[in-house]
């Protein structure tokens, strides 16, 4: 495990003495001799840890290479932090000077001695090679290499494992193995002839399966066409009412604001709102009665046969939870289920030849048909070769079975088996509340922003979402949504969550403070260097009160504390601050231009109508995302910020110069003043391009200049007055996956096909389309997702014609005019889902009426992730 903080930490280290060593002069040589030995000890703790077992020697002595390397990482980042302050020219005159300070600092903190006579900066790299050295001695003195013998023979057999991992298919993710029986017997209560209001209870252990089957539930054809309202909201062991009802209400879809309202108004708001429809609320992971006798005041007994289903670990909750329950317990998997789920999760290798079969049944068994154990041995297992396979039984599983808690134990060797690349990746989730729904795109720009992604020639973001599928392969992260093929959301099931955050402890990774329920269990305030907030103002207090100068990232979920910007600027090291539930203005001190590591900023929500000028001193600046209510006023000279990969907000009514912004990949949302006027053919990594676009002087909107934009993949441009010219422009940007279009068009290309070939989305909305859109848009070779939102077809009539849409998977329709949707045979062989808002006009072709509908609080979501 601490083979993932050194190389990590070795890795920065490494570049940052590389980059440097053009003023190092002479000892360019011992900067890299340094980096080498570096190297060699990630190698050999590497190999330590996996001979580590419970020997306390071995841990003591990872532990200092672990603090070592911690040491390092300050040092640099401080050097980096003074050098600034004394400018440019300084820095480099004075470079030697510096790391020898600092340096001898780092040999002062373990040897004791306070000022070695180190006469240059070779000397002072040879002193840090020394206490590399020490280190290593110290191993042999304490008797660490008799059992470094011992274990030889099974540390190889377990890297052997580790290098034999590969990326296998999650494509089955979405059936489901087992539970036919009990979605059977619990759709007919769901679906049953009883207008009262009652409760179903699915109870069962943790990783047995609860949340899949009532999500099975929740996306069935037949609940979704049977309640007007439908709503999901997750629970957990620490949960606030108020915040649950907000969630729920918000699932919901209504789109009145409720962010001020109280506890009790936002019950009065839910029941009126449900008054008269029949609903379906879920509420997943419930660990005590009083959370649903809390909220069901706000559910109204409408008598037309309106549910709840509440999923839990404990009996009493599951048999108290309503006068009104039914009670389900959850059946574990039966044999030949457990079989059949491990086949698939290691893609049919299990049933290759008769010893994979024995040597698969014999392990599948000791998983006791718990799901969540099988998952995650599949992932385990999966494409490892037979021999790999009995390792896996006679060195580790067999250790497992004497074990009380072997499920525990499977999930840390499923961890113990990443790539040390992926190992803090999968960590970094832990900092999640329990349940909580991730944003892909969020995720991947903190992994980039922290550091845990390698910078080559590869576009960092790339790798990031290639590790993301690689935790997804190995079953320890669950895919939630997906749109055109993508992942939008995942989740982190709560048994693998403890893992994280054990082991995040462990390395001193985060530290999670909860007011509800203080999970800040740490050494000591002064050593944290990642602070997670999710709610509370005694968390507030601690930073007021605080000076924590090792701090690297904050993110707080939910503080209401206007001033906290002002106490960020505090923490000189920050890289990431994450502010985005934050629902009120906020003001950026001055002072926080001052930190000139950061890398990730984000304000999302919170009201921000002014961003200094000083902003522009953040020359390691990623990630700025403010997307609020408001238009904030910003630096027109953005451009000095180069290493800006993503600029989000709504930047309407001003110019922003983003000449020369190379590493741009995102940038939503601009008003065409900065368009017109920007070579966009510089921008040559831009990939998402959001546009809000108002012109009294040019007549219409011309796509001449984004058609430079080779690497272009998502496009959103909303007109406001002027129509669409000709789409033929596009065709130069062969990469463009995703396009929204809101505006008038008169007519869209023949040729679709050639204009557009990679497209999978497509939205047009105020389009006015005179002529039937259908004929040019079947013909898009990878299209999946279609949505013609309002006045995109003023017609009355649309035909899909046979061998139209081949790719089809979701279709949303939203045409008041349209009278009649006629689909020939061949047509959308692969259609899905269907939304169509309700209009007594339209008449369904009969084909459709097995395709599960989306809800329309399905399509609105979709377009508000859109729009992030």
């Amino acid at each position: 495990m601490v083979d993932a903080v050194v190389s990590y930490v070795v890795s920065k280290l490494g570049d940052y003495l590389i980059q440097e060593a053009a003023f190092l002069r002479g000892v360019k040589n011992e900067v890299e001799s340094l980096k080498k030995d570096l190297e060699w000890m990630l190698c050999f703790i590497s190999d330590a840890e996996d001979k580590q077992f419970d020997n306390s020697l071995i841990h003591q002595w990872i532990s200092d290479i672990r603090e070592i390397a911690y040491d390092c990482e300050d040092v640099l980042d401080t050097f980096m932090l003074q050098a600034q302050d004394e400018g440019t020219a300084k820095r480099r005159r004075g470079f030697s000077t510096f790391i020898k300070k600092y340096y001898s600092w780092i040999v002062s903190k373990t040897t004791g001695h306070k000022k070695p006579n180190l006469h240059s900066i070779g000397k002072e790299i040879e002193a840090l090679k020394k206490r590399l050295r020490e280190t290593f001695d110290r191993s042999k003195m304490y008797g660490l290499k008799a059992i470094d013998n011992k274990w030889e023979g099974e540390s190889k057999a377990l890297h052997k494992l580790k290098q034999l991992r590969k990326t296998t298919s999650f494509a089955l993710e979405n059936r489901v193995v087992g539970f036919e029986d009990d979605t059977s017997k619990l759709l007919a209560k769901l679906l049953e002839d009883d207008p009262r209001r009652f409760v179903i209870s699915i109870w069962g252990t943790g990783g047995s399966g609860k949340t899949t089957l009532a999500r099975k539930l929740y996306h069935s054809s037949q609940v979704t066409s049977k309640f007007q309202r439908c709503a999901w909201v997750s629970v957990s062991q620490d949960f606030n009412i108020e915040d649950l009802l907000r969630r729920i209400i918000k699932s919901f879809n209504f789109t009145e604001t409720i962010e001020k309202l109280s506890e009790e108004e936002l019950k009065r708001f839910l029941y009126k709102s449900l008054q008269g429809y029949s609903y379906l609320v879920v509420v997943d992971d419930v660990w005590e009665t009083i959370a649903w006798e809390s909220l069901k005041i706000a559910f109204p007994e409408n008598n037309n046969g309106s549910r709840v289903i509440i999923t839990t670990r404990n009996k009493f909750v599951a048999e108290h939870s309503d006068e009104r329950t039914h009670v389900h317990e959850l059946r574990l998997l039966r044999e030949d289920e457990s079989w059949e789920l491990l086949c698939e999760k290691t893609s049919g290798k299990a049933n290759e030849d008769e010893e994979m079969r024995k040597l698969g049944k014999e392990m599948v068994q000791k998983c006791g048909g718990l799901p969540l154990a099988i998952v995650v041995l599949g992932g385990l297992l999966s494409t490892k070769r037979p021999e790999e396979w009995r390792f896996v039984r006679d060195h580790i599983w067999l250790n497992l079975c004497s074990s009380s808690t072997p499920i525990q134990n499977l999930l840390a060797l499923s961890f113990n088996d990443l790539p040390c690349q992926l190992k803090l990746c999968f960590l970094y989730l832990g900092h999640y509340p329990e349940d909580n729904e991730i944003l892909t795109w969020q995720l991947i720009r903190l992994w980039v922003a922290e550091g845990f992604i390698p910078q080559n020639e590869e576009i960092m973001e790339d790798v990031a979402y290639r590790y993301l599928n690689e935790l997804i392969d190995r079953s320890l992260i669950q895919i939630d949504k997906t749109r055109a093929g993508r992942i939008v959301t995942c989740r982190v099931h709560d048994l693998l969550r403890d893992l994280a955050i054990q082991k995040a402890e462990e390395l001193n990774l985060f530290h999670i403070y909860n007011e509800i329920k203080d999970s800040a269990r740490c050494s000591s305030k002064s050593s944290r260097r990642r602070q997670v907030i999710y709610s509370g103002t005694g968390a507030y207090s601690q930073l007021l009160d605080h000076h924590n100068s090792l701090l690297r990232s904050l993110i707080i979920f939910n503080l209401g504390q206007r001033e906290i910007l002002t106490i960020c600027t505090r923490f000189k090291l920050l890289r990431v601050i994450n502010l985005s539930s934050i629902l009120f203005e906020l003001i950026i001190p001055e002072e926080l231009g001052k930190l000139i590591h950061l890398k990730y900023l984000v304000l999302r929500y919170s009201e921000v109508k002014y961003v200094p000028e000083s902003i522009l001193n953040l020359v390691s600046l990623q990630t700025l995302d403010i997307v609020s209510g408001t238009c904030p006023q910003m630096p027109t000279e953005i451009c000095k910020l180069q290493k800006l990969r993503h600029l989000i907000g709504n930047f309407s009514g001003q110019y922003l110069r983003i000449d020369n912004m190379t590493n741009l990949q995102t940038l939503k949302y601009i008003e065409n003043k900065t368009l017109t006027k920007t070579n966009l053919e510089k921008l040559i990594n831009l990939r998402e391009l959001g546009i809000l676009y108002h012109d009294e002087e040019e007549k219409e909107f011309s796509f001449n200049s984004i058609a430079k934009l080779k690497n272009l993949r998502s496009l959103l441009v909303h007109l406001l007055d002027n129509p669409f010219a000709s789409l033929q422009p596009l065709s130069h940007c062969q990469d463009l996956m995703h396009l929204s279009l809101c505006g008038r068009i008169e007519k869209l290309p023949e040729n679709m096909q050639i204009v557009l070939p990679n497209l999978d989305y497509l939205r047009l909305e105020f389009s006015y389309l005179v002529e039937d859109p259908m004929p040019a848009l079947e013909k898009l070779p990878n299209l999946t997702v279609l949505h013609l939102a309002n006045s995109s077809y003023c017609g009355e009539k649309l035909v899909c014609r046979d061998n139209g849409f081949l790719r089809l998977q979701s279709l949303y329709l939203n045409l008041r005019e349209l009278e009649e949707l006629h689909i020939e045979e061949g047509a959308m062989p692969m259609l899905t889902g269907l939304s169509i808002v309700k209009n007594c006009k339209l008449r369904i072709p009969e084909r459709l009426f097995s395709v599960p509908c989306l809800a329309e609080w399905e399509c609105r979501r979709d377009f508000f992730e859109e729009l992030l």
